[in-house]
């Protein structure tokens, strides 16, 4: 395995791209599963170990290297609502998971430090989302507060704070007690880089059906949908903007903030040898404009990553969700450039685009 990414890297620098890694995307190994998986806190210590092994042995090419995507997926999919692996459904597991993740977030940091053969940035990057009341009514708007603290303050303040939100509330305290140690949370903070990773809005509505935390996720009327998710282009700025105010901005020790993941899943198909996807092309142009008017605003936006460079496994989606620049025919492994390709290839050339 470490061969392999050896020569990824390699062949990336010498076509003038930089490699930015990211040590693990859902993938445990089976044997830490056996043991417990991201419950055990065990598993936080033997990801730090593994990211001491892919530092020294890659951090004479890669200066930027991402511990986690999307932490609070690999928890909350993974062991709260089953729909990732391992398919568990036990919300004190998820709990569990998550802040043994930013643990494992905080050790690995430690570890990529003191076996980096030269400066590299540590980052993660997170699946953050603008929370929005599904109607102006009280219920709804502390309904949309709950459901911000679950989805966005509950990585934000771990890894940029040193706090975390389960502490504020009588049944968070109970939970946090079974597995939160002395100094676990100021472990967590220690960040070069933050990654967002932002897809569209969530809309809450107040639902005294769910316990504790009261809300579920809506669909509002009169938006426009992809074949998974509202569109919602404001919400990256809105996303970037609020991240910045409230954890960064007069933090001389901040972490640098990228957007790391963007992207929509289209129906692509061949027509006479090229694939036609200018729905993927509107919602980049969108979306960069976003980021471009965070900037104007102030936020220091350092980079920007489309997902997906090309069609590939989309977990729990399998092969049925494109994302990709480049269209890959699963049958024959065939690569054809997609005309959003061939757009993002001048947008990057030019870096920036009209209007």
């Amino acid at each position: 395995g470490l061969d392999f990414y050896e020569r990824l890297v390699d062949e990336l620098l010498k076509n003038q791209i930089e490699p930015y890694l990211c040590l693990f995307h859902y993938d445990l190994p089976q044997a830490l599963h056996e043991k417990g998986g991201w419950p055990n806190r065990d598993t936080a210590s033997a990801f730090a170990d593994y990211a001491g092994v892919v530092t020294g042995r890659l951090s004479d090419r890669v200066r930027v290297i991402m511990t986690h995507n999307e932490p609070w997926v690999s928890a909350m999919a993974g062991y709260g609502n089953g729909e990732h692996a391992p398919g568990k459904r036990n919300p004190l597991l998820m709990f569990r998971a998550l802040h043994h993740i930013f643990l494992s977030h905080g050790l690995a940091a430690e570890a990529i430090r003191a076996a980096a053969k030269g400066p590299v940035k540590v980052g993660i990057t997170l699946n953050l989302n603008p929370v929005h009341p599904a109607t102006p009514s009280p219920k709804d708007i502390a309904a949309a507060e709950r459901m911000d603290t679950f989805l966005n303050r509950i990585q934000l303040d771990p890894l940029i704070k040193g706090t975390t939100p389960l502490q504020e509330f009588g049944i968070g305290r109970w939970i946090s007690r079974k597995f939160i140690q002395p100094g676990d949370l100021e472990k967590m903070r220690n960040l070069d880089l933050l990654g967002v990773n932002y897809y569209t809005r969530t809309v809450a509505r107040h639902d005294p059906r769910v316990p504790v935390m009261a809300f579920n996720q809506v669909q509002p009327e009169g938006s426009e949908y992809s074949d998974m998710w509202e569109i919602y282009p404001e919400g990256m700025y809105e996303i970037l903007a609020r991240v910045w105010k409230d954890y960064l901005e007069g933090d001389l020790s901040a972490p640098e903030l990228m957007v790391t993941e963007n992207g929509v899943p289209v129906p692509d198909k061949v027509e006479d040898g090229r694939v036609h996807d200018p729905r993927r092309i509107r919602y980049l142009g969108d979306h960069l404009r976003q980021v471009r008017r965070a900037m104007d605003d102030g936020v220091p936006v350092k980079g920007y990553f489309h997902w997906s460079f090309m069609d590939n496994f989309e977990w729990a989606h399998g092969y049925a969700k494109r994302f990709g620049l480049v269209y890959v025919d699963y049958q024959t492994q065939a690569r054809i450039v997609k005309d959003s390709g061939h757009w993002f290839a001048r947008v990057i050339e030019e870096n920036g685009l009209e209007g």
